[in-house]
């Protein structure tokens, strides 16, 4: 179960999370920029001493330097080093080391490293091996200053005596080669000077003063400390890492925190370098992180109890906010409270010009319109009871109603002699009328709730399946006609698809029809109309004969005896026609019609058929207009039966036009296919009776003429023909007046060799 809290609650525990979240975040920020603070001043201050040392180990040098010079200049020097005078020259040594008291070796040296004078005015005339920086100066006639590290016998040589009691070792010195210059430039000897470091092991006073204990400066000879501003107490005697001595004698530099006794130092180390390049000590600062680290704790210090106290000071102010904001709002809920245990009488006092006060208003107008439509619900009450009942008594009316009209559906489906199959969208059985028991021959346990394909497949309807499937994805369509033998019955079956209401597939009808007895009957009147009218037209011919010979060689006959005989001729012929088109319509259905298929020209079958009904047409004022060209291509087909087409379409225009009007035959090229049309300008047929068009038996009405006479077997003998060419025959309306039949014929090579 989750704890309920209080709006007072919730407040304070989101002004405390709120507090929690803007000192945490002020406080990481400020750790942050602090500790970036220090670092960034650890580096300013580490830079800042390395400057200085390295500014305090090459001045004295420089003080040295520019001091020779100055003395170089004077002609007397120049004099005495020709002379080779060894007194004076030691003599002025002795000055100059008064005057530079730091510098422990001084020696002259001739263009011949040999010693003319040094401190001590002994071993003169000799050959040293003096270092590179000696031969550099001689060589370009250039002071040099360079750090070395000279051999314990060269120190004794140049004039440190403790060095020739077999004391000290090797020693690093800064070292000062000033030459000496004739008039002429010419090199006339060398002072050789060396401050020697290893005898410095506390740098001077000053610069401990100067640096502080927070800052160690040492000097190392290789990578072994000599010298250190640290007291000796303080200094530590160790040497450098071999890695840090690796990346100095490459020429590098290196910074990086070096615990020192107990304490940590951020240090910056650079390499000291002789005159050759080479690596022969290091200048070191070293600066302590303590007294940064302690302004740090300070500041975090005095953050904390700030934000500590901050909190406490907020808390307490949003802890008398909440009780002031919270308590209009627990009257308010007490309110609500006795609201919803049915005292709609409550209200809600607003004291406060604020929102809460606008809500006690809102509360208030809320219990008056509950209070309002409470008295108008309970009025209605007795309404919706009365309804209710009313309601109750038609339900049961129409719940009557409709099981009798399924009964009466049950009893349709029952006594229908054409079988009913009905699916779900799902496609499986769901009705299945006795009819349809009888055409599959199969019981209702066997059928209801399998599939359709399951029961066409038992009951050896397996050629509708396909058209099934079609009607799946067909939702909406008119559904089809299929036409198929099962176990020796002809049936005709008849496939609509079912869609709900928001027009997805809900299921099949599927109607079975037996029609091998109708069909038997068709067969058997169709053959008796065949043998009637072939019985019929042989007196019917020799009748035309005898008639045609007395209108032609009758002299004596008066003129009523002859319209009488020409009425029976023209009469005879009608017959004759009439049976004729019985026995084509007969043929055709029996397969009895032959076609001799070849290549014919439409152009030479239009003539023809205009030829036969010229005599019709101009006895009714009728004027046929051919646009057929010679261009188009030949047709494959029989000619007879396509010029029994076309005659056909053309007495029909005729029959139906008004005196006095054309009839146009045309042909075009359709793809593979020529499109012949008969169009004439009469009143165009009513949709309503379109559908009779090439049925059998069936007759149009004609405004102007009424019901034809005929058998209404042209048009249907000539759909006939036209299909047994793989074409098809159609009808369209003029837009404005007259009617236009025309059907298609396919193109030489295309369809040739059927039929």
């Amino acid at each position: 179960m989750q704890p309920r809290f209080g709006i007072r609650t919730k407040l304070l525990l989101s002004i405390l999370a709120i507090l929690l979240v803007s000192y945490s975040t002020l406080l990481y920020s400020t750790t942050k920029t602090l500790s970036a603070s220090v670092r960034g001043e650890i580096d300013k201050s580490l830079e800042a001493n390395l400057k200085f040392a390295r500014s305090q180990y090459f001045d004295r040098s420089e003080i040295v330097k520019y001091a020779l010079l100055q003395s170089t200049v004077s002609q007397t020097l120049q004099q005495k080093m020709k002379e080779r005078d060894g007194g004076w020259l030691s003599e002025r040594l002795a000055a100059w080391h008064s005057v530079l008291p730091s510098l422990e070796t001084m020696v002259v040296l001739d263009p011949d490293r040999r010693v003319l004078a040094r401190l001590d005015s002994e071993e003169r005339g000799d050959q040293v091996q003096v270092p590179a920086l000696v031969d550099q100066a001689l060589a370009s006639g250039r002071t040099v200053v360079a750090t070395e590290i000279l051999s314990r016998d060269l120190l004794c040589r140049l004039g440190a005596g403790d060095y020739c009691a077999g004391k000290g070792r090797d020693s690093l010195a800064v070292t000062v080669a000033v030459p000496v210059l004739g008039p002429h430039g010419d090199v006339l000897g060398c002072i050789l000077t060396a401050d020697i470091l290893n005898r410095q092991p506390n740098l001077p006073s000053p610069m401990r003063q100067i640096f502080g204990s927070d800052v160690e400066v040492s000097i190392t000879q290789g990578g072994e400390r000599i010298a250190s501003s640290l007291p000796r107490s303080s200094a530590p005697a160790s040497t450098l890492d071999p890695r840090v001595i690796e990346l100095l004698q490459r020429g590098e530099g290196y910074r990086g925190a070096a615990e020192i006794g107990d304490r940590v130092y951020e240090t910056a180390i650079e390499p000291l370098l002789n005159s050759k390049g080479e690596f022969v000590g290091s200048l070191s600062v070293a600066v302590s992180k303590e007294s940064f680290k302690r302004i740090r704790r300070e500041s975090l210090q005095n953050i904390l109890t700030s934000a500590f106290l901050g909190i406490l000071g907020s808390f307490a102010l949003a802890f008398m906010a909440s009780r002031t904001l919270t308590g209009p709002l627990r009257q308010l809920t007490a309110g609500v409270r006795r609201v919803t245990e049915g005292d709609l009488e409550q209200r809600v006092e607003g004291t406060y010009n604020d929102e809460v006060g606008i809500l006690a208003e809102y509360f208030n107008s809320m219990s008056d319109a509950l209070r309002e439509r409470d008295r108008i619900i309970n009025a209605k009450t007795a309404d919706l009871q009365e309804l209710n009942e009313q309601l109750e008594k038609k339900v049961v009316e129409r719940t009557g109603a409709l099981s009798t009209e399924m009964q009466r559906l049950e009893a349709v489906l029952t006594s229908m002699v054409e079988g009913v199959v009905v699916t779900d969208r799902a496609n499986r059985v769901v009705l299945f009328n006795p009819a349809a028991q009888r055409l599959f021959e199969l019981v209702p346990f066997q059928v209801v709730g399998q599939s359709i394909e399951q029961v066409c497949t038992m009951g050896g309807f397996e050629s509708l399946i396909p058209r099934i499937h079609e009607l799946n994805r067909e939702i909406g369509s008119s559904g089809s006609k299929e036409d198929l033998e099962v176990k020796e019955k002809r049936l005709t079956c008849y496939l609509c698809s079912l869609a709900d209401e928001g027009g997805e597939y809900a299921g099949l009808v599927i109607s079975v029809r037996d029609v091998t007895v109708e069909q038997e009957v068709d067969r058997m009147k169709t053959e008796f109309i065949s043998t009637v009218s072939h019985e019929l037209k042989t007196p019917l011919t020799s009748m035309k004969g005898s008639l045609q010979l007395l209108l032609t060689r009758g002299k004596w006959l008066t003129d009523t005896e002859r319209q009488l005989l020409t009425v029976c001729f023209r009469n005879t012929q009608r017959l004759i026609r009439l049976i004729g088109e019985i026995l084509d319509i007969s043929g055709i259905e029996s397969g009895g019609m032959l076609f001799n298929f070849r290549a014919v020209s439409i152009g030479e079958v239009s003539v023809y058929a205009i030829e036969e009904i010229k005599s019709y047409a101009m006895g009714r004022d009728i004027s046929i207009v051919n646009t057929i060209g010679e261009h188009l291509p030949q047709v494959y087909g029989d000619s007879d039966r396509l010029i029994q087409v076309l005659t056909n379409l053309l007495s029909n225009a005729v029959k139906f036009s008004p005196e006095g009007r054309v009839v146009t035959v045309s042909a075009e090229q359709d793809g593979n296919y020529l499109v012949v049309s008969v169009a004439d300008r009469g009143t165009p047929i009513k949709p309503s009776e379109r559908d009779k068009l090439f049925k059998k038996f069936q007759q149009i009405d004609n405004l102007e003429r009424g019901r034809s006479q005929g058998t209404g077997l042209g048009l249907a003998i000539c759909k006939e023909i036209v299909e047994r060419h793989h074409g098809r025959i159609f009808y369209t309306a003029a837009k404005e007046q007259g009617n236009t039949f025309s059907f298609t014929v396919p193109v030489i090579g295309e369809e040739d060799g059927k039929g």
